[in-house]
């Protein structure tokens, strides 16, 4: 049974039945460990469990097709890591001068609209929340307004589509929410997401934030689907616009300003070198992505549009923003906060190797809740137990000296594909998929042993990205012939 596979196929119950057929263990909580990339930690939840346990726990599975192999699943997981550390490792940092207690927080959309969503999330122990973007024109939202891509073997989300605007609470109610969240939560960060029209529209939502009590405002310049001209992407894609903004909100208010950059432009660098040259305290990066989905349920009485794509899809996208800004002199003395495809302590783990200080998630939210906020956390701080780093920051931007203009690569060397026999099932996927799209370099007889043939093979490494089993390595490096 393949671990991870078996973890897909789980619907991740709310109140999960196969938990509360147990009086010891929580299997949904060790299967959920292994769906966010904490499958090395995942024993401690069903430790203590007996064969009788586990098979009340299957039996309890509430699966449409067939019930979670919950006893194979225990049998596969990994002996917990031994560890002789006596604290764990501080996920605190510094952004823009405020501290937080860990990286990760609400981005600006539908997971925090309201007091109560909110006050959920920091109860779960996110660290902050760039609040749903306020702003002074009337907001009538679509309906349905969601659409997904999904995956062929589960279900879930691949993208996400949505339609949606802004907040449609009034204003005033909004900096309520805010000032009542700072107020009973001190020690989390509440940030206010603002779009203004004209410049008197922005002032005058930037001192309300700052009059709430909020530790920063972020500044919406990035929405694709704003139906009114001169607010979201249509200043954002406007270098000057971007500029002015940012700097008539920077000299009215003291608290930081971080303006939020669009994806739907050739070069990021150039809105964001913009508002640096404005002032801005820090930038968050990146909004969805224009697109068009005919999903099934898409149409609005009839009618589709174009509007914003997120999720896992868009993480290459994003990851390929943030560097270009934090490889630009101008903007790269400025703390970056990472958006786009952020669902679990891995994804979030990159963005903060590329030189962010914390991570905005909100597609991941939408789709598996708030409970996502544990696996990131355990997950980040067993990665830096492992790599004996006591604090977040060692973390932030240490991969940006392996990144080289794409002319400056090594083309001199090859690192030929390593088939692993007792992993190879004998499938044949490598072979297809050579064949038709590589170099014809793998040969694939009736004993469905696939071989390499080193005089046509490339190392182009297209087999081991189809390997269902992971039966396909790296071999060493060596001068080409």
């Amino acid at each position: 049974m393949h671990l991870n596979e078996e973890a897909a196929r789980c619907l991740l119950c709310a109140d999960a039945p196969c938990s509360k057929a147990c009086k010891r263990v929580d299997p949904a909580r060790a299967i959920r460990a292994v769906r966010f990339g904490n499958e090395a930690i995942a024993r401690q939840w069903v430790a203590q469990a007996d064969e009788a346990e586990l098979e009340a726990a299957e039996k309890a599975c509430i699966h449409y097709d067939h019930p979670i192999r919950i006893r194979e699943m225990v049998a596969a997981l990994p002996e917990l890591p031994g560890s002789d550390r006596t604290s764990r490792p501080s996920l605190e940092i510094d952004f823009c001068g405020i501290r937080c207690e860990n990286p990760f927080f609400l981005a600006s959309s539908a997971v925090c609209t309201n007091y109560e969503m909110v006050a959920r999330a920091f109860e779960a122990g996110w660290a902050g929340v760039f609040y749903k973007t306020i702003c002074l024109q009337e907001i009538r939202e679509v309906s349905p307004r969601f659409d997904a891509v999904r995956s062929d073997s589960n279900g879930c989300f691949i993208g996400f589509r949505n339609m949606e605007q802004l907040s449609e609470n009034p204003v005033e109610m909004d900096f309520d929410i805010l000032r009542r969240l700072k107020q009973d939560y001190p020690s989390k960060v509440v940030i206010a997401s603002i779009m203004g029209q004209r410049e008197d529209d922005w002032i005058k939502l930037a001192k309300m934030a700052e009059q709430a009590g909020c530790d920063a405002v972020e500044l919406n310049f990035s929405c694709p689907q704003m139906r009114q001209t001169g607010m979201g992407s249509d200043v954002g894609q406007d270098p000057e616009l971007v500029t002015f903004f940012t700097a008539c909100v920077k000299r009215s208010v003291s608290i930081p300003v971080i303006p939020k950059m669009t994806p739907n432009i050739a070069h990021i660098s150039e809105p964001a070198m913009a508002a640096a040259l404005g002032g801005a305290d820090a930038i968050s990066a990146i909004n969805t992505i224009k697109s068009v989905t005919l999903g099934e349920g898409s149409e609005v009485n009839g009618c589709q549009t174009g509007s914003g794509y997120s999720g896992k899809a868009v993480k290459p996208i994003a990851l390929r923003h943030i560097l270009a800004m934090v490889k630009n002199p101008i903007i790269s003395h400025k703390q970056i906060s990472g958006v786009g495809g952020i669902e679990t302590w891995r994804d979030a783990l990159e963005f903060i190797q590329l030189g962010c200080r914390n991570v905005q998630v909100c597609t991941a939210v939408m789709e598996y809740g708030y409970r996502i906020i544990d696996d990131m956390i355990l997950g980040l701080e067993n990665y830096m137990a492992q790599r004996d780093i006591a604090n977040l920051a060692d973390l932030v931007g240490e991969l940006l000296p392996k990144f080289y203009l794409p002319h400056d690569l090594d083309r001199d060397t090859v690192v030929y594909p390593r088939i692993d026999r007792d992993k190879c099932i004998g499938c044949g996927r490598c072979y297809t998929s050579c064949r038709d799209g590589g170099h014809q370099a793998i040969t694939f007889g009736e004993d469905r042993q696939p071989r390499v043939n080193g005089a046509r093979c490339v190392g182009c490494h297209l087999c081991r990205l189809v390997c269902p089993t992971g039966a396909i390595g790296l071999a060493k490096r060596i001068q080409k012939r």
